[in-house]
């Protein structure tokens, strides 16, 4: 009984991640300067990066240097940038169904680079929970889908993917806060050059943005990276890539309740499946370690 309680503990903190990022589309498009996707994800990954830096106060040594680096593009800088282009291109259905396929993308590669080879319940999981999200979310969508916001949805998911497997890999022996710090300062020193140079000068920010961005700096990207990798640290990949799906599903609930939005008999079923995916998935075998 300890030890289901300690494993769901770890799975309701992991939790916290996708929820916050499901709510970050509804402030993101409801308060943020839309046409400033560079200095959006500056402003969202650098102040998020100082705050937990100042928590852990903890500097890159060796190694850590270009890991910092590489982690920081796969997860933060280029990531943010690829789904404000998505959100941009593609209804948040279909952007949100392309980023629920990190579920089985994360499994599958995890296989290879940690040598987690994949079990029939977190892939079952994974299927249901994906199928929930299809039918939550796709049944609405008329008119064409843009070929560009799907390669930038796919683009973002599978270096999201590689990059939470890699963090996992190389995060042994080193503090969850200190990591976090490192990719999300180095991300957003990377994109900052290329907003100056794109966009000029940083947004005018009045009082709603400027809520706007302390609820995205501190609650969808400090708290939520924080919570997933420390998912990471204490579960297998292939049960982090399954609670990554409440992430559309926080969007479709959010919609409901803030924006009036229609939620009926698809959306309620699309739900429970995405709910009882999470579920099965997280009942392995106690010999299944990653």
């Amino acid at each position: 009984m300890l030890a289901l309680w300690h494993r769901w503990r770890w799975v309701l903190i992991t939790a916290i991640a996708p929820i916050a990022w499901g709510s970050n589309y509804f402030v993101t498009r409801q308060f943020l300067p839309l046409d400033h996707p560079l200095w959006g994800a500056v402003l969202r990954a650098l102040p998020a990066g100082l705050i937990v830096l100042a928590l852990t106060r903890s500097r890159p040594r060796g190694s850590w240097w270009y890991k910092s680096l590489v982690l920081g593009t796969l997860n933060v800088g280029a990531f943010f940038v690829l789904v404000y282009a998505a959100s941009q291109l593609l209804p948040s259905s279909v952007a949100s169904t392309i980023m629920a396929t990190s579920a089985g993308v994360l499994m599958l590669i995890a296989w290879p680079v940690l040598g987690a080879r994949p079990t029939l319940r977190p892939l079952l999981g994974a299927a249901i929970g994906f199928a929930g999200v299809g039918v939550m979310l796709l049944g609405g969508i008329t008119g064409s889908i843009s070929v560009l916001g799907v390669a930038a949805s796919l683009a973002a998911m599978l270096m999201s993917s590689v990059g939470f497997v890699l963090t996992k890999k190389w995060a042994v022996g080193q503090k969850t806060l200190a990591i976090t710090a490192w990719q999300l300062i180095a991300g957003g020193l990377l994109v900052a050059p290329f907003a100056v140079m794109v966009e000029g000068a940083p947004p005018q920010i009045d009082e709603p943005a400027a809520f706007g961005f302390a609820y995205v700096t501190v609650i969808a990207t400090a708290l939520a990276f924080v919570a997933w990798f420390t998912g990471l640290r204490h579960l297998p990949a292939a049960t982090v890539g399954l609670i990554g799906l409440l992430n559309p599903v926080t969007g479709v609930l959010l919609g409901t309740c803030v924006a009036g939005e229609a939620f009926g008999p698809r959306q309620a079923f699309g739900t429970l499946l995405v709910l009882a995916g999470v579920v099965v998935g997280q009942r392995q075998s106690r010999r299944y370690k990653l």
